[in-house]
Order: C-alpha cells, then sequence, then structure tokens
C-alpha cells in the first residue's frame, strides 16, 4: 500500500494512526516533499473511478488563493493533473492506494475495507 500524507494535516494523522492500529504494511510518501506527478495521478484518477474535483484539496488556502473553484471548469482533464502535480498542497490528503484501489480522504469505513 501506497500513503500519502502532510504529516502536519489532522486528518493524515488519525488516516496514520487507524493503518498503524491495525497492523497495515505500507509505504509513507511526504505529499509535499514528493508531490504526485501528473501521470502518478492520471493513473490513480482513474483506478478510482472519482470525480478529478475529489483529488483537490479544495478547503486549501492554495486552492482559495488561486481562484481554482472558478477556473476548474474550464481546464482539461490533462490540465487538471498537471495543476495538480505543480504543488502537494493542491491535492487532496490524504490518499491511500493498495492494489487497484485508491482513496482520498479519511472515512475510516472506506479505508476498513480497503486494507
Amino acid at each position: 500500500m501506497l500513503f500519502l500524507e502532510y504529516p502536519k494535516c489532522l486528518t493524515c494523522k488519525k488516516a496514520k494512526n487507524f493503518l498503524e492500529s491495525k497492523g497495515a504494511d505500507y509505504e509513507d510518501r511526504h505529499i509535499v516533499e514528493n508531490n504526485p506527478t501528473a501521470e502518478e495521478l492520471k493513473q490513480w484518477h482513474e483506478m478510482s473511478g472519482l470525480d478529478i474535483k475529489k483529488f483537490f484539496n479544495t478547503s486549501g488556502m492554495l486552492y482559495k488563493s488561486m481562484n481554482l473553484k472558478d477556473k476548474l471548469p474550464q481546464m482539461s482533464l490533462e490540465e487538471k493533473y498537471r495543476l495538480l502535480a505543480t504543488d502537494g498542497m493542491l491535492v487532496k490528503r490524504p490518499i491511500l492506494i493498495n492494489g487497484d484501489k485508491v482513496l482520498t480522504g479519511f472515512k475510516e469505513a472506506e479505508w476498513a475495507e480497503v486494507i
């Protein structure tokens, strides 16, 4: 499993504690220091079946300061992948990838089904 997190994020801390409490074996990746590439984001998005907006940190300061709420509807999917790949603070976190399952954000019941 791959676990992408921002260590200062409280939700990420909860998710990490959950994984550790379940004895899950995972690779930990700092989402800002090692931001996902556009190719990774495209692959995860396609595997997830989620709307691309679920990969954006819509409550983040960077998202708001860039007025992405208004800009995203006019952008192509490829442009959105490239934008997400520019800064880990734009990406919804945590992200969990286990095989062909991809989850964004932390909902304990969803994560319990995937690990």
